[in-house]
């Protein structure tokens, strides 16, 4: 235990110490014996305590498990130590323990320039890929009337036999070295293919290595408007604010790129089963009232009691919450926002409808608005910016529940996105 790379800390459900090894000692300025029997918030500092009261501890006593949780620890000297926790609480000789391993946070910036060098790859294996299958194309098409025009050749002339059949062998040529191509091609495709799993990986790698600092930012702004660490004024306590608001930002843009990259890569898990649609709309309208409020906008919902669709409830919930920030956001003050739900009986599929009085979508934008990264332009918008990927990933979501989410605008007059789930 001693000679692991990491440190391990092994406490009952009161908190005391009942073992450390020479890692966690060596990583917090401890000698052997210093901690055993000493309570565990020893090691933490003032927020890592408070996460520990409020979070970490709760978790570990409901689920018995915390996987990579980030914790700010105290040296023995008085220095701040980051580290990642995975911890399992367990039953040894009739009493519970839990038993905690500590990996201290380091940057890996390498991988931004490794992301970097993927997504070039992959773009210029995408561009060989199109400029390869217009050259098929176009060969593909000069060999049909190459071949129209021997056969109209052969109705009007049996003279020109001969001819004729060598023409035959240098289009048959051709053809052995368009199929060589296509294999050229098909192998530039399976190249496009690595490369984009490629960036799949690193977008998933740089979005877990980003989450741990911007959740660091995030507590230590959290401590400093707390006054853990001494008074600040109203100007420190505004610039506190944007802080926060761009950590809130940036940390939601890249839950977005790991949900996106997540999707490309087929590893989204669905859990399908009947869902309440009336109940999923009057959970999800609490959590957009406050927006509601700021733009003093009217919220209406009508669907039919008992009404169900068989579908992942949490991810179902995502896309209607997305659709209906969406609608507040591009709905000017004293607008309104609707939400309806009914049965199609010749698909067989409940249509949850979102719609809105809002600016609308121009007619060349419309086809658009589901792809990645890709936003709407207007000078009405609120406040705060999207990412332009809550589309893109509600309707992948919905396809990938067996549904499908739709969308129809009249400039001016506002939108529709529809998403259509079985019904169960």
């Amino acid at each position: 235990m001693d000679d692991l790379p990491c440190g391990i800390v092994s406490f009952d459900d009161t908190g005391r110490v009942v073992f450390t090894n020479a890692g966690l000692r060596a990583m917090l300025g401890y000698d052997a014996g210093e901690l055993e029997g000493g309570h565990v918030e020893r090691l933490l500092t003032v927020a890592g305590r408070i996460f520990y009261q409020t979070h970490f501890f709760p978790l570990l006593r409901l689920t018995g498990s915390a996987r990579e949780v980030f914790l700010l620890m105290r040296t023995k000297t008085g220095a701040d130590v980051g580290a990642l926790a995975n911890a399992s609480r367990t039953t040894r000789g009739g009493e519970t323990m839990i038993d905690c391993v500590l990996m201290e946070v380091h940057e890996r910036r390498k991988y931004e320039e490794e992301l970097l060098r993927a997504r070039q790859a992959a773009d210029r294996a995408n561009e060989e890929l199109a400029a390869h299958a217009r050259a098929l194309e176009a060969a593909l098409d000069r060999e049909r009337e190459q071949a129209l025009e021997i056969e109209l050749q052969t109705q009007h002339t049996q003279d020109q036999a001969a001819e004729l059949e060598a023409q035959q062998e240098e289009l048959q040529a051709a053809y052995d070295q368009l199929l060589a191509r296509r294999d050229e091609l098909e192998a530039a495709r399976i190249a496009a293919d690595d490369a984009n799993r490629a960036k799949s990986q690193f977008l998933t790698t740089m979005s877990h290595e980003l989450r741990t600092p911007l959740n660091a930012i995030g507590g230590y702004v959290q401590l400093m408007e707390m006054e853990v660490q001494g008074p600040i004024t109203e100007k420190q306590r505004q610039s506190l604010k944007r802080i926060m608001s761009s950590q809130r930002h940036l940390l939601q843009l890249v839950n977005a790129v790991l949900d996106l990259a997540r999707i490309e890569a087929g590893r989204l898990e669905y859990r399908l089963e009947p869902v309440d649609v009336e109940a999923m709309v009057a959970g999800v309208v609490p959590m957009v009232e406050p927006q509601l409020a700021e733009g003093q906008l009217k919220l209406t919902h009508s669907v039919e009691p008992g009404l169900c669709v068989r579908a992942d409830r949490e991810k179902a919930q995502q896309v209607l919450i997305n659709l209906l920030t969406n609608a507040v956001k591009f709905t000017p003050e004293g607008g309104e926002v609707s939400v309806q739900a009914r049965v199609d009986d010749s698909s067989r599929l409940v249509r949850i409808e979102v719609r809105d009085t809002g600016i609308g979508i121009p007619p060349e934008q419309l086809p658009r608005v589901f792809e990645p990264f890709v936003q709407v332009p207007s000078q009405e918008r609120r406040e705060r910016e999207g990412t332009g990927l809550g589309l893109a990933i509600s309707r992948d979501l919905a396809r990938g529940m067996g549904g499908d989410l739709t969308a129809s605008s009249s400039l001016g007059a506002g939108s529709t996105f529809t998403l259509a789930l079985p019904r169960a």
